[in-house]
Formats: C-alpha cells, structure tokens, sequence
C-alpha cells in the first residue's frame, strides 16, 4: 500500500499543468496604429484578456485592443469599485483600491495557475502610471512575467505638438496634477522642461501653479492625444470645465523651443547657497533657468550650469556696484537678469549691492526681487549640530568697509550680551590679525573651552568641519573661506558615538538670573 501510494504520487503531479505566464501589454496612447508589433502579437495569442474599467463597463484599454481580440478569448474586466467617490471602506478610498487590487490578482491568479496566458491591456505603457503594475507587483513574483512597453501620453503629446520635450541637458519633470499646488509651483519653477498629467478636476491647481512658478506663458495643452477628439491649445486659453481627465500640460524644451520674451526686464539676485546645487532652492534654481542673462562674481556663476541662449556675465569680487549696474541696465533694455550670489544674498552679499543702485531715479521703475539662499552660517550650523539654537549675532571681520573700531565695539557688545556668533570673513592672505584680535576680545568675556566650530567650504569638494576650545583657535588655520561659529555661556559640545566630532548646541532655555 505505502509503495503504490508512493509511486503514484509522481503522476499526480504531472498531471497538474504549469502556470501559464502573465503580460502587461502596453497599448500606446489611444490609436490602434501605435501599438507594438510585439503586443499585437501577445494579445493575440494569449488565452484570457484582462482590463480595467470604471464601472460603466466601458474600457479604453480594451476599445484600443478590440481589432485583436477574438471571440474564444476569455475575458476579465477588473472594474473599479469607486473612482473619484467617496467610500464607507473602513480605511477609505485607498484601502477600499488595495483590496480590489488583491481580490483582481486573485482571479488572474486562478487563470494561471489553470496554467493559461494572461494579458492584462494597460493605456500607454504599462509600468508608467498605469493599473497593471498593481497586479505586477502581486503576481510577478509567482508566476513568469513579461511587460510590453508602450507609447507614453507623455510623447504622444509632443509628437502631436511638434515640439521637443527635452534637449542636451535639459531635464524633464514628470508631475501628477494631483500634487498640491505649493508642491507643483515648486517643481516647475525648478525644472527645464516638464509635463503635468491627471488633469480632469486638477486643472485649476495645475493652472495656479503654472501661473505662480511663471511657466504658463510656455505651457501647451494636449487632450487625448492621438485619440477620437484630440484637441491642443495653449494651457492658458482652457477653461476648466472643459479639461478631461485624459489630458496633459506641457511646457516643451526651453532651447528647442524658447519662452516668449519678457514683455519688461527685471532683475532677480538669486542666493545659491554655500556650494553647489544640492543648496539651491528650487525658485532659485527656476529663476537662474529663465534668465536672458547672468550678471556675477566669476566664482558664483561657474555654479550655474551653462544653457544655450544665456548671456553670461562675470567680473572680480570687488566690483559690486558695477556688477548691479551692469544688471540694472541690461534689464532697462529688457532683458531678464539674475545676479548670482552665494550664499544668501542679504547676508553680507549681492542684495545690498543692487538696491543701493536700484535706488537711483535712473532704476527706480525696474523691477528687482530678492530670493534667498542658505546662508553660509546656517549651513555650518548644520553641520555641527546647532550652535545657533538660540539668539545669536552675524558680524563680519572684514575692515574693507569699515573701521576695525566699530567691528570692535560690535564684538564687545555681542559678547557682553551673551550671545552666539556668526563671524563672516574672518581672515584672508592679506588680512592675517583680526581673527587674533577676535579671539583676544571675546576671551575677555567667554570661558576658554568655550566651543568653537572652524567651518570651510561647507558643501564643497574640500569641506572641513572642527570644533576646538575658543582658546586654542588658531589664526593661521582660517582663511576667506571659513566661517567661525563662536558659542555663548551655554552652548555645549559632547562628542557622540556616532561622530567623529563634536556635536555642538546652543539650548532654547536661558537660565533665569
């Protein structure tokens, strides 16, 4: 008995048939004509078609598909529970999607394990915002699996458009308009050229946002590309009750196809921070990208990459007034200007500069705006913890633009109130004595082992960060690039596991006297 049992259980399970494999095919756009030779092919021979739809029943993915679907196919509409609507699903409108996404899979999953063909139609490409990949990521790691890519909406309405999406090192953005508006303002502004999907009841956020970042003069519409009813417009000439959910905004390459010229020119002192790009805001970096011109210290404005069309116009650290009306009159001929600052532009930098100028009765109708940047003090705060937790001062030891005497006089006040200090320009080939002098009048009113973060080229390839005893700050280490964080009585400095410096604070809580 135990000898038949066993050897019979070698047929048993050769009877039972392999698991058939899944497709995601990729439709394209909406025209039949798009789709690939490849998924013509798959859909055509598989054993079970599968598609969502909303539950009218009706399924652009299928309509795309129907030339190829044969009558012994079997099909399986997914239809959607709920769409837009409210739900009674005790974890809402997501968890009420997630369980229609599992008990779908389930039933493809059934098929498969009968060991037939599944194709599951998807719009556009199959794994680019679209309803295979929640079936994809239950079953693709059960059973083999293929996906068939398809023509995005994304290109299908450039090409009907004719316009480049992206060119040389432009970068596109992709965004749902789903996003809220202050996101979606913040990423078109930053980018070169993008396109906002999900429209339908999105619209007018979508508009406020490109209205807000300045992209709407650029930005095109497209609706239903390639589909029965396709209409393109100019983003700004659409009315919203009239915006379907299959339509796009698109705001093409600005070098293929540049934005209208300004109808008057501004300038805009932009701050980049103490490095690179990561320290850029993104309205900094979409006001650096829309300039006609660039007007900064060479230094500066080797940070902002070169784009094509760009007037770029560099000079010596030392000739701010001439760089600000140098800006001001390209602007007065209508160019759009961005000053390049580092760091943050009112803090000891380019802002000061440009509306001393802009002062004058010859530029006073010319529009100038102000953006910030990290400040190198905030950045070297970060780094070392949080010196500047609490009130703190921002002085410059630079005498290029006023008496050591009133520097002086600045320090013995800050220091004799107690508080934290940011010092700007501490020192430089030239200028080799006042970080001594500093040092000698803050000891006058702070402890010794009062901690002190040496900090150089926050964000830069050759970053240094130290904290040392305000009595062992040694001159011959700080140059023009360094900032000096000078603690109050009651920062600390304790050394954590996981550092290899000091971890620096100044408390929110004062002692009461």
């Amino acid at each position: 008995m135990t000898e038949q049992h066993t050897a019979g259980r070698p047929a048993e399970q050769s009877s039972a048939p392999a698991p058939g494999r899944l497709y995601g095919v990729g439709l394209g756009p909406g025209d039949p004509n798009l789709m690939t030779l490849r998924a013509v092919e798959v859909i055509s021979s598989a054993d079970v078609i599968a598609y969502h739809s909303a539950r009218h029943g009706r399924s652009i993915a299928r309509s795309i598909a129907e030339r190829h679907i044969r009558p012994d196919h079997h099909e399986e509409p997914l239809v959607y529970p709920i769409t837009t609507e409210t739900t009674d699903h005790p974890d809402g409108y997501r968890g009420a999607l997630n369980d229609f996404y599992t008990e779908a899979a389930a039933r493809l999953a059934a098929h498969l394990d009968a060991g037939r063909t599944v194709a599951v139609l998807a719009e556009g490409d199959p794994l680019f915002y679209g309803s295979y990949q929640h079936m994809h990521q239950r079953l693709a790691d059960r059973y083999e699996t293929e996906v068939i890519p398809g023509v995005t909406s994304v290109s299908a309405a450039a090409a009907r458009l004719g316009k480049p999406l992206c060119e040389a090192d432009e970068v596109l953005t992709i965004l749902p308009g789903t996003l809220p508006t202050e996101e979606l303002t913040a990423r078109l502004a930053a980018t070169d050229a993008a396109v906002v999907m999900k429209l339908g009841r999105t619209f007018p956020s979508v508009h406020q946002a490109m209205t807000d970042s300045g992209r709407l003069p650029e930005a095109d519409y497209v609706e239903r590309a390639t589909m029965p009813g396709e209409r393109t417009a100019r983003l700004a000439d659409v009315g919203p009750a009239s915006v379907p959910y299959f339509s796009v905004a698109v705001v093409p390459s600005r070098i293929a196809t540049p934005p209208p010229a300004p109808v008057t020119g501004s300038v805009v002192v932009v701050g980049t921070g103490p490095a690179g790009p990561l320290w850029l805001t993104p309205e900094s970096r979409g006001a650096l990208a829309s300039a006609t011109d660039l007007v900064g210290y060479t230094t500066y404005l080797d940070r902002v990459p070169v784009r094509p069309g760009q007037e770029r116009h560099a000079s010596d650290n030392k000739v701010e007034s001439e760089r600000a009306e140098l800006a001001l009159d390209l602007a007065r001929r209508g160019r759009r200007v961005a000053v390049v600052s580092g760091g943050d532009p009112g803090v000891f930098a380019m802002a000061t500069a440009v509306l001393e100028v802009a002062a004058q009765p010859a530029y006073r109708s010319v529009p100038v705006q102000v953006l910030p940047g990290v400040t190198a003090a905030n950045a070297a705060a970060a780094r070392a913890g949080a010196p500047l937790g609490h009130d703190y001062a921002v002085i410059s030891l630079s005498d290029r633009l006023k008496p050591w005497e009133v520097i002086a006089d600045r320090l013995h006040a800050a220091a004799s109130a107690d508080l934290a200090m940011a010092l700007y320009n501490p020192g430089s080939r030239t200028r080799t004595w006042q970080v001594a002098k500093a040092r000698e009048l803050l000891l006058e009113h702070r402890a010794p082992d009062t901690p002190v973060v040496m900090a150089r080229d926050v964000g830069g390839p050759t970053e240094s960060v130290r904290v040392v005893p305000l009595a062992d700050l040694a001159p011959e280490e700080v140059d023009m690039r360094t900032i000096l964080l000078i603690g109050s009585s009651q920062t600390e400095s304790v050394r954590r596991g996981d550092a290899d410096r000091d971890t620096v604070w100044t408390p929110r809580r004062y002692p009461e006297k």
